[in-house]
């Protein structure tokens, strides 16, 4: 399998997970401004959304959008336990948390990473990540997951969003659960792996 990447990006997700269930990846870094990857090939041939990830499998079938290919990576090692056995609650309850991540964390961080984004409308992101946030952080502050007792899918995925609060001033140690959870996950081996592979440690 390919993924294609760009480090610290959301990209950084499935790249953890693929390390969390010991699946080989062929990684292929994208710079996103120039649209172009590492070997010169252009990404929007990929992914003509020219974002990453892109996952492209050994027989040629792609997927491009993060939620859809940590699960199919967690499907494929399913004794590694990342994600809840298709069709049962607990799989809604991980789309459940990965549909929110994606559309009310994720898509809050991007004005604030678009130097061309009116400062209205980043401190109106920022406002909304503050209740977001909060929300998560009261969630997690009586369990170490966002599924409960043990890791998922879910959690790599807000792991990436955590660590971008650095980068946009947003300081993640005003949620002490969130704190917590950050540096736990950010312990885990496979996590340590993804990190120095994308050069970000």
């Amino acid at each position: 399998m390919k993924l294609y990447y760009s480090p610290g990006a959301c990209s950084l997700s499935p790249h953890i997970v693929a390390c969390e269930a010991d699946l080989a990846l062929e990684l292929i870094k994208v710079d996103l401004q120039s649209k172009l990857t590492e070997t010169g090939e252009d990404f929007r041939q990929i992914n003509p959304n020219g974002y990453v990830p892109a996952l492209i499998l050994d027989n040629g079938n792609k997927l491009t959008e993060g939620p859809a290919i940590v699960q199919y990576l967690a499907d494929s090692a399913p004794d590694k336990g990342l994600a809840p056995t298709a069709g049962t609650f607990e799989r809604y309850q991980l789309q459940q948390w990965l549909n929110f991540i994606s559309t009310e964390i994720h898509k809050s961080f991007s004005p604030l990473f678009d130097a061309t984004a009116p400062q209205a409308l980043k401190d109106s992101a920022i406002d909304k990540l503050i209740v977001r946030l909060g929300s998560v952080a009261e969630h997690l502050s009586n369990q170490p997951y966002l599924l409960g007792k043990a890791f998922s899918v879910a959690d790599a995925y807000l792991f990436v969003m955590l660590s971008w609060g650095q980068h946009v001033n947003l300081d993640i140690a005003q949620w002490p659960a969130l704190a917590r959870y950050s540096e736990n996950i950010g312990n885990r081996p496979a996590v340590q792996q993804a990190l120095r592979e994308e050069g970000l440690i």
